[in-house]
């Protein structure tokens, strides 16, 4: 099972994308903490993979701090880290096969 979830880190709660207030989003940079949040990343060129068990996280770097990520998740595992970094971290995430943002 794969499918693309989108990171955002805003100061406010994001209720819906359309509701999306851009002005409260910060940037940061994703790459740098996915990078050290996991032990095993797969770097080739400006493409990353996560590799963890029973699952796999693929994603793009960045030249400059940005204020969404998006990522390809393979496995449902992988969800579930995230979920746990993105509490941690204070993102939200917007489940693009479900077209709605995740309640954490």
């Amino acid at each position: 099972m794969s499918w693309d979830i989108v990171l955002f880190n805003s100061k406010e709660k994001i209720s819906s994308i359309e509701e999306l207030d851009e002005e409260k989003l910060e940037t940061i940079d994703f790459t740098r903490i996915l990078e050290n949040s996991f032990d095993d990343v797969i770097k080739d060129d400006n493409h990353r993979e996560i590799k963890g068990e029973d699952f796999s996280i693929d994603f793009y770097t960045d030249e400059e701090l940005v204020s969404n990520k998006m990522l390809s998740l393979y496995g449902e595992n992988g969800l579930f880290e995230l979920i746990k970094l993105a509490k941690y971290q204070g993102w939200q995430i917007f489940d693009t096969g479900l077209g709605s943002m995740l309640d954490l």
